[in-house]
């Protein structure tokens, strides 16, 4: 696929400032400066990258817990990124969602979501939106292998055929579920075959391959965009860390497994074909430094901000004016008790 020199230069830069900054939110969490769960994307930037940047300004972009990547391909500030992993008031989500549900509304970002397979039905929803508004745009829904195991998975194929909704589903094939391979979880392991039982159209590329990824995903999102042909894209990649930042990684596979797929860095990859078009490792260099320079503003902007207030944490859960909707869920109601009396104790 042809791209221009100034543009790969940039797709290097994401890529390589995602791998600096996931390399750091590990050591920040093992400093106990980051809470909760962190799932870390390193050796899968050539497909996080490639597949958001076939997106269109206006289109949307719904993703699993292993979000950190894509939030910063999308064009989230890291210093928002890296505030959401500290718990802070400066992050996209303001330091209530935390590593597994970043998200920036205003760069079409929804999230970030915790639950397995759980951001599909979401994704599907959003293109049943933009068809009812009239609206020329689509769904990225990425996933991990993991969750074309699960019901949403199917529910919402069915659905995006049926209504030839404007999505297409990413899956990030990386070889493991958690600890379980593809092989042992999953009968078909070809997974954009299963596309089939729904009629849609599926591609497998090689995801550590840019070019390939862009190409592939700039198919199927022009689909999806202009005729409303929902579609399944499964890119082959590689996570060179454990499930979470809690897994080393090596108790279902073996460190000699691990270093096979670093031969193929997709950052190495990328970075000779920079060399091949006349990009000096004097540039490279200089690159590698603004990304260093960035991910340390990131940090220490994390830890200038502050925490959000307690008082705020329930701020957006319930909508202006829904006060009255959720009344009738209150101890007592509809009848309008304040409080539930037992007539002669719980006994009798």
């Amino acid at each position: 696929m042809a791209i221009s020199n100034a543009k790969l230069r940039e797709l290097y830069e994401q890529m390589l400032l995602i791998r600096v900054f996931e390399t750091a939110a590990e050591r920040e969490y093992k400093a106990a400066r980051i809470g909760g769960y962190c799932h870390l994307s390193s050796g899968q930037e050539a497909a996080t990258v490639g597949a958001t940047y076939a997106l269109d300004a206006e289109d949307l972009l719904v993703t699993g817990y292993r979000c950190h990547g894509f939030a910063l391909a999308r064009g989230v500030p890291p210093e928002a990124v890296m505030a959401e992993l500290f718990g802070r008031s400066g992050g996209c989500a303001h330091g209530r969602g935390g590593s597994m549900h970043l998200l920036d509304v205003a760069v079409g970002y929804y999230g970030g979501w915790g639950i397995v397979a759980g951001q599909l039905p979401i994704a599907t929803g959003l293109a049943l939106g933009l068809v009812r508004q009239k609206r020329q745009q689509c769904v990225l829904c990425e996933l991990g292998d993991g969750a074309v195991n699960m019901g949403a998975w199917h529910e919402s194929l069915n659905l995006a055929a049926v209504w030839r909704l404007p999505v297409v589903f990413l899956v990030m094939n990386n070889e493991y579920g958690m600890g379980t391979s593809v092989e042992r979880a999953s009968a078909v392991t070809d997974l954009h075959r299963r596309a089939a039982a729904f009629g849609l159209p599926a591609e497998r590329v090689d995801g550590d391959d840019l070019l390939a990824v862009i190409e592939a995903a700039s198919t199927l999102l022009s689909g999806a965009r202009n005729d409303r042909q929902a579609a399944v894209l499964e890119l082959v990649t590689y996570r060179y860390r454990g499930h979470s930042v809690a897994d080393p990684g090596l108790a279902y596979r073996t460190s000699e497994e691990i270093a096979e797929h670093v031969k193929h860095d997709p950052l190495n990859r990328v970075r000779a074909l920079l060399s091949e078009t006349g990009v000096g490792d004097d540039e490279l260099d200089a690159i590698a430094l603004e990304v260093d320079q960035s991910v340390a503003t990131a940090i220490a902007a994390s830890l200038a901000s502050p925490p959000p207030p307690v008082s705020e944490l329930a701020r957006g859960m319930y909508a202006p004016g829904s006060a009255a909707q959720f009344a009738r869920m209150l101890a007592g109601a509809p009848f309008g008790e304040r409080e539930l009396v037992f007539a002669g104790g719980l006994g009798e």
